[in-house]
């Protein structure tokens, strides 16, 4: 059997060819995530962003958003002050992207009853 060395800039484009050929067939995003901090119950669905509205993963999390889960309701400024000044989710949703962070509310805004319905504890814990 014969060994073969493969450089690294093949080993780049094969694992890339793979990655895109996965998200072809299957899920390629990380599914609904449940804000729990600092109010319980705010949904956010990568289906309704990727699959639905056709943005892309580096749209948010080359610089808004890191790839960790949940780890934004972390940070000290994550409340909708910050949204309606630009961080967050409301670096897009400005009303002019998308609906404003001030308007609509209930979109993402479940409350606890919502909350409930949601997959729970598995989808606010899910990374991506």
């Amino acid at each position: 059997m014969k060994n073969y060395i493969i450089n690294p800039m093949t080993a780049a484009i094969l694992a890339l060819s793979l990655l895109l050929a996965g998200a072809a067939v299957g899920q390629e995003h990380g599914g609904d995530i449940v804000y729990s901090k600092p109010l319980k119950s705010v949904t956010f669905s990568h289906k309704v962003h990727v699959e639905d509205k056709g943005l892309i993963c580096d749209m948010c999390h080359a610089r808004t958003f890191e790839m960790k889960a949940l780890s934004a309701q972390e940070n000290g400024d994550f409340k909708m002050q910050a949204l309606y000044d630009g961080k967050y989710c409301g670096a897009c949703h400005n009303g002019t992207m998308a609906f404003a962070s001030n308007s609509r509310c209930a979109t993402c805004h479940t409350g606890v009853k919502g909350y409930k319905t949601q997959p729970g504890e598995q989808a606010a814990a899910s990374a991506h």
